[in-house]
């Protein structure tokens, strides 16, 4: 067997063993060090390739699409800065528990650490950061080469899976000449025809033993002032066990909007305006529960967050099917290690179901009072931030894939889009908060197929904008909203702000920026939207537009906080007036 037949032998079963695992997609940037498993990945029947030129791009992409399908995505590049490029996508995955297989093309050992072009060391390159790391050997063609290579796809997407799932690198040397036997169909030839000595291997999930079962049902019981809070999930089931159980135990559900728990069809007991209710002082000192259970990663809110922080006497439970230590409060808390879905079913047949209650019956009320007060942003004329999240409840398809980018709009999420009867589905990269990529692994997401709305910040849409390539060059149908303020729009939120002398040129950075051109570039269509009216109508078009379609909302920082803070001033007012007319607590 000569190079070239050696070479495209290796880099074949690895690629078809990828197929057999389960890989749909793979992401592709151009190089030449990485050409022969391009060339044969974009060859293999089974496998969709999606060509991104840009590596940092590519890898948030991969991240997206994975994000969307809950379904490993590999992703190649040449050797070089192009595998560095790949970082900040990778530190996302793994802590967003993404699963990705990261493929770096590499020189040759000979070639490292001599002065050869194109060349870092990148071994560890991504250090614990992926779940796995593989060196692996020069391509060759013997049977224990194959075999060897085989096992190496095999396992790199099985740690993919595993939870917590997350990014696995392989770093791939490969020798020139690097052009593949292109001539023979290597995944249809009987050569390949190892079905039967597959080696599948089934992950399975975590379960709590009867034992904790049993205790944790106990507990339960025994405390009638608990809580229910779901941070970021991806289990399609957790939803209805999780809201079952609260039935039964009568314990309101502090649903953040990533837990896929706010578009239920059935919304009794989810409460989704805490982070206002936890910003009144009364509600915090009167409504501390004696339990808390926790499901997925900790929710966006900050109140939520010092709201469990002050409840120091209260039991605290995580139950993580991921087997991690998600506690950033520094609570003393008893971990469960269990599928979530599984494990609300199994309580809900252990504990018995309670009669509605003071503790149920209040904190419906006052989420119910805080909702009428937040909606009230409706009436107003203006554009403006947080009725976006209003707005966009009416008009956008049940079936829509909804990605919201970090700082302002992912909490102005939080606050306004509430509980809603339909299939939607909320994104958003929080393992690292960062507002890198986000253009990039929404079109990922929108590779699915499905109605796909991104909404973005001016500064937020600028860190991205040569993601907007991958919607033009692959046909992808997206929405993007841009909310545009001209700078960090957070920044006013923050005590930053009260240093006027510093704060616009270190924090506020407006930039002036006209994104009509950019979009023209890349072949989108842009609107910048009038009124609410043209803001409603520009995206339930869109739907029914193909390609990209960008729309700004402008609108001013200063007033943006204003008007949140007057808002918050009003829940509050409001709902202390309740207490002392005897509204609660009776």
């Amino acid at each position: 067997m000569n190079h070239q037949e050696a070479l495209t032998a290796f880099i074949a079963a690895f690629i078809d063993e990828l197929s057999r695992m389960g890989v749909k997609h793979a992401v592709i940037s151009p190089g030449s060090r990485s050409t022969p498993v391009s060339m044969l990945l974009a060859s293999h029947p089974s496998i969709e390739t999606h060509m991104n030129i840009d590596e940092r791009s590519a890898a948030f992409y991969s991240l997206g699409l994975a994000k969307a399908t809950q379904n490993p995505v590999a992703m190649i590049c040449t050797s070089g800065t192009a595998a560095a490029n790949y970082y900040p996508a990778i530190v996302e995955a793994k802590l967003s528990r993404v699963p990705l297989i990261v493929i770096t093309a590499d020189r040759p050992h000979e070639l490292r650490d001599v002065g050869a072009p194109q060349t870092i060391n990148q071994i560890h390159l991504y250090g614990d950061h992926v779940k796995w790391f593989s060196e692996m050997s020069v391509p060759a063609g013997e049977d224990s080469s194959l075999a060897y290579v085989r096992n190496i796809s095999r396992r790199a997407v099985i740690e993919a899976k595993k939870k917590p799932a997350g990014p696995v690198h392989l770093n791939m040397p490969i020798r020139e000449p690097l052009i593949p036997d292109m001539k023979e169909d290597y995944f249809h030839a009987g050569s390949f025809n190892q079905e039967g000595q597959r080696q599948l291997c089934d992950i399975g999930s975590i379960q709590a033993s009867e034992a904790t079962l049993a205790g944790l049902a106990s507990k339960l019981e025994k405390y009638q002032k608990g809580l229910i809070i779901c941070g970021e999930m991806h289990d399609a089931t957790f939803a209805k066990e999780v809201i079952q159980l609260g039935k039964q135990l009568k314990y309101p559900i502090l649903a953040d909007p990533l837990s896929q728990v706010r578009t239920s069809s059935d919304s009794d007991g989810i409460i989704d305006c805490y982070d206002s209710l936890l910003k009144v002082e009364t509600v915090k000192t009167q409504y501390k529960p004696d339990i808390v259970i926790r499901f997925g990663a900790m929710p966006v809110s900050k109140p939520l967050m010092l709201f469990l922080k002050a409840c120091k006497e209260a039991i605290h439970i995580v139950v993580d099917s991921g087997s991690g230590w998600r506690e950033p409060a520094g609570l003393s808390v008893s971990f469960i290690y269990s599928e979530e879905a599984w494990l609300c079913e199994q309580l809900t047949e252990l504990v018995s179901a309670r009669e509605s209650n003071t503790w149920d019956r209040d904190w419906k009320a006052l989420n119910s009072q805080a909702k009428q007060i937040l909606s009230s942003l409706r009436e107003e004329a203006d554009l403006n931030e947080g009725k976006v999240f209003l707005e966009l409840q009416d008009v956008t398809p049940d079936n829509c894939q909804i990605f919201v980018s970090n700082s302002m709009p992912i909490r102005d999420c939080d606050t306004f889009f509430h509980t809603h009867n339909s299939n939607r589905k909320i994104h958003c990269n929080r393992g690292a908060n960062g507002i890198d990529g986000v253009v990039s692994s929404a079109i990922g997401v929108s590779a699915t197929g499905l109605p796909t709305l991104l909404v973005i910040g001016d500064l937020s849409f600028f860190h991205d904008l040569n993601g907007l390539l991958a919607a033009k060059m692959m046909d992808r149908n997206i929405t993007i909203v841009v909310i545009n303020n001209d700078g960090g729009g957070i920044f006013s939120f923050l005590p930053q702000a009260s240093e006027k002398d510093h704060f616009e040129d270190l924090f506020g950075t407006p930039h002036g920026l006209d994104f009509s051109h950019a979009v023209k570039m890349y072949g989108g269509e842009f609107t910048r939207v009038r009124d609410w009216q043209h803001f409603n109508k520009a995206v339930s078009d869109s739907f029914e537009k193909e390609g990209l379609k960008v729309i700004e909302v402008t609108t001013n920082r200063e007033k943006n906080v204003q008007l949140h803070r007057e808002l918050q001033q009003n829940v509050s007012q409001e709902i202390n007036l309740s207490f002392d007319g005897g509204k609660y607590g009776n």
